[in-house]
Parts: structure tokens; sequence; C-alpha cells
């Protein structure tokens, strides 16, 4: 059982370097899915997603991981459907690459999401918002358009926008320890993998917040454009 106040709170490269990997790569999936659950994102609403979440997010109120699995008609080369029972998600901004904190070859790439009441192109934006990280096949200094991506499943994390500066996308950037006590943080090891801490350790975070500049680009269909 998890102690008051401690929470799994994984860097951005973590999950893409560690869980997405070692979940592409077929180790120890049991255990790494207590942690992640596969979940078809796009079957439910983002209201009811919580309710399927890992053993240690079941009482989260501020973020949700979860493994979707590849569509079909993305992995024949065609767009995947955001559409949900209720809403869609729509793509706002542009997508960012992820680095290796040690390297800094990139390991993988972000996109983000935000969750619309109705269907489109009337739909109401709401509050739920989604990072969907995706690795790549290769390691690389410099990605380029023809850079590929691994298939199967890629990495959700589902959260709520909150305007609180102590809330989730105000945390604080890359330099800052997270306090997260290593000496009583549960560790599991995956084929042969150090051991890593399901609640983070005094280590630097990666994870980088949502920036405020993001939401003007809420409206714009990133997914419909074209670029020469």
């Amino acid at each position: 059982m998890m102690q008051p106040g401690y929470r799994f709170f994984p860097t951005e490269e973590e999950l893409i370097t560690f869980y997405l990997k070692n979940m592409l790569n077929n180790n120890r999936r049991e255990d790494i899915e207590r942690l992640i659950p596969i979940a078809d994102i796009y079957a439910r609403d983002p209201q009811h997603l919580p309710g399927v979440s890992g053993v240690h997010n079941k009482n989260d109120t501020e973020e949700w991981f979860f493994f979707s699995p590849m569509q079909e008609r993305e992995a024949q080369g065609g767009r995947p459907s955001r559409t949900t029972p209720s809403g869609y998600w729509k793509a706002t901004g542009s997508p960012s690459w992820v680095r290796s904190s040690t390297s800094n070859r990139v390991v993988g790439c972000k996109k983000i999401m935000v969750f619309y009441q109705g269907r489109a192109p009337t739909g109401r934006k709401t509050g739920w918002k989604m990072n969907e990280y995706r690795a790549l096949e290769e390691e690389t200094v410099t990605p380029t358009a023809s850079s590929k991506f691994r298939t199967g499943f890629s990495l959700c994390r589902l959260y709520v926008k909150s305007c609180s500066r102590s809330a989730f996308d105000r945390r604080p950037r890359f330099g800052t320890p997270r306090a997260a006590a290593a000496a009583t943080a549960s560790t599991f090891d995956l084929a042969g993998h150090e051991s890593v801490s399901i609640l983070g350790s005094q280590s630097n975070s990666m994870s980088s917040p949502e920036t405020s500049y993001s939401d003007f680009c809420d409206d714009i269909d990133w997914d419909s454009l074209t670029w020469g």
C-alpha cells in the first residue's frame, strides 16, 4: 500500500525508455501492466478511464497512465480514430521530441491532445488532456520526418487541466528534485534491468509541465495540416 503523499510520478524519459520499451519488448508485461494497464482509450470517455487505471493510480485525482494498443487502420498506414462515445480527442500544438537526460539523443515523441464533448467541428472543449508518447525504433541525435516509430503500443498520460499552481501542469521544471523518498519506495526489476522505483527517487525530473502557450493552439486542427 502506498504511504500518504507518495505517487507514481515517472519522468517522460522513464515512460518511454523504461515502461514503454519494456512493454514493446514483452519484458515482464504482467508487472508493468499492474502499474500501467492496457486500455482502448478511444472506446471510453475520459471520465471513465480512471476507474480502470493501475494499482498506484486508482485513488489519484490528477493523472493516470495507460498503454493504448495501435489501431488496425493506423497499422495499415491510416489515421487513427480518436472518437469516443460522447466526444473526440483533438491534437493541439505540434509534436515534440523527448530526449535522454544522459546522451541527449531523441528517444521518442510526445503529442498533446484535448478532449472535446460532442462531434467535430462543433464540439465543446473540456478540461481533459492527454499526452501520447511513442518510442523511436532507433534513438538519434537529429530526428527527421522519415524517423520511424515502434508499433504495437503508445503510452498515454491522462490528466485534468487545472488553474491551480500546485496541479500537475504547474509542477517544477527540469532541475528541481522530486520529493519522493527512495528509502521507502517500492521497487521491481524487469528482465535484469536495474530496479526502478515505482514512486520516483531523489533525481531530476525531465517532465516538462504543459506550457500556457499551448492553450492558444487548441482550436487548430493540426492533423489536417500539410507541410511543404
